[in-house]
């Protein structure tokens, strides 16, 4: 009897070692695969109204897809970092060539790119349009308190501005003031309402230019380049140990107006989750599109 149960036994594992080839072949058919067993992607992301929308939809994408995902807001610098250490899996806010050009040129090697995200996005200064007087950057004189509104000081639009006050001769005497992608936007705002002068960092994808009429000024010494694409990066080894979701946000793209509705929402008091829910559940072709295997 206990000859018989150790033939069987035996007859069992041969069954599994037939079934899955090998110990590293049976991880690899529990694990290769989607995220049915809940794998962990860490998505790194900078507090920009575009970047959380972005972040938050392919998030979510993921998470419906099985995975456990983790949303970690960095410093424009770190979130690079944590990429190319592995700390981080991935990202889908690298803007380049101009915005992210100093980060992509340290941190290249070291990283994977998975694809163009969104096409058309650009970076540069705005003004509303009720200032009609002003329509250059070479125009700019005594407007705003001769002061241009910025964001984040990491910020790559911070250092092409930084550039822009070089460049430009009648900058000379202006400055550019740090704050915050959010309180940049209030300010614009509170401006805007009262029809007062102001001089903003400005980019879109954006939700503000859906809510106010606003205006690149020309920058014919071309500092903000011509146009820039949103792109995804990932740590590297990420493609070997998960490729479906690596897959997934290889094909993850969309336009402008997709990601500027999502920021919109957001902007107007909807919650991120929901209102990336709202959108996955408007756009079932484009979701299918990203996770078609």
């Amino acid at each position: 009897m206990v000859f018989k149960k150790i033939a069987l036994a035996l007859l069992a594992i041969l069954g599994l070692l037939l079934t899955f080839g090998s110990e590293d072949s049976y991880k690899s058919s529990l694990f290769s695969g989607g995220g049915a067993g809940g794998e962990r992607v860490t998505l790194a992301y900078v507090n920009w109204d575009s970047e959380v929308a972005s972040t938050q939809v392919i998030a979510e994408v993921l998470r419906q897809e099985g995975f456990n995902v983790e949303q970690v807001p960095l410093d424009n610098a770190i979130m690079w970092s944590s990429v190319a250490s592995g700390e981080s899996d991935a990202m889908v806010s690298a803007w380049l060539p101009i915005t992210h050009g100093e980060q992509i040129e340290q941190y290249g090697d070291q990283i994977v790119h998975a694809g163009v995200s969104l096409e058309g996005a650009r970076t540069g200064l705005v003004v509303p349009t009720y200032m009609d007087q002003v329509n250059s950057i070479e125009d700019l004189s005594s407007e705003a308190g001769q002061t241009i509104t910025g964001i984040e000081p990491g910020a790559g639009i911070m250092a092409s501005t930084e550039k822009a006050l070089q460049e430009y001769p009648n900058l000379g005497s202006w400055n550019l003031a740090s704050s915050s992608s959010g309180a940049m936007a209030t300010s614009l705002g509170q401006a805007y309402n009262n029809q007062e002068e102001i001089v903003v960092t400005g980019w879109n994808p954006h939700w503000k230019f859906a809510k106010y009429d606003l205006k690149y000024l020309e920058d014919p010494k071309g500092v903000y380049g011509e146009g820039e694409t949103i792109n995804t990066y990932t740590r590297q080894g990420f493609q070997e140990d998960n490729p479906r979701a690596y897959q997934i946000l290889a094909n993850f793209h969309w336009t402008l107006e997709d990601m500027e509705s999502v920021m919109l929402d957001i902007a107007n008091g909807t919650d991120p989750s929901q209102a990336a829910q709202k959108w996955i559940e408007a756009n079932p072709d484009k979701v299918s599109e990203w996770t078609a295997e």
